[in-house]
């Protein structure tokens, strides 16, 4: 499924999406470990483009945006930043869930608790594994 343009992904957002995978933060490497491979019962993708923007990870299927969030997201104009996007993903229609990495390192069943009754609520035949 593409969920961007092809001019977009090649000058602007491939390398960005590339650069992300091959050098994650702790906590969403932590967080890809429990989502990759259906290990929560949903394919998630992660850095994946969508529109303008590259989230951390998505289950298409679903229509949902899982964004894992450092310290500079307490930063005030990073959080305007961040509330504007999530607004434009949602108007895209996906629901978008954020965690703090301390939530996703220190509280990770917790984090994927919650996932799993989104998934429940938007993915059909979604069984938890």
């Amino acid at each position: 499924m593409y969920t961007t343009d092809a001019k977009r992904w090649m000058t602007s957002l491939k390398d960005y999406a590339r650069h992300n995978r091959k050098n994650p933060t702790p906590a969403e490497n932590h967080l890809w470990q429990a989502l990759r491979g259906n290990k929560l019962g949903a394919p998630f993708r992660r850095q994946h483009a969508i529109g303008s923007f590259i989230v951390d990870f998505v289950c298409l299927a679903a229509w949902l945006i899982i964004e894992v969030d450092g310290s500079i997201h307490g930063d005030e104009s990073q959080a305007e930043y961040d509330g504007g996007r999530t607004h434009e993903l949602q108007e895209d229609g996906f629901l978008v869930l954020r965690f703090t990495n301390e939530e996703v390192v220190h509280n990770t069943s917790k984090v994927l608790e919650t996932i799993s009754e989104h998934l429940t609520a938007l993915y059909p035949n979604y069984e938890l594994r």
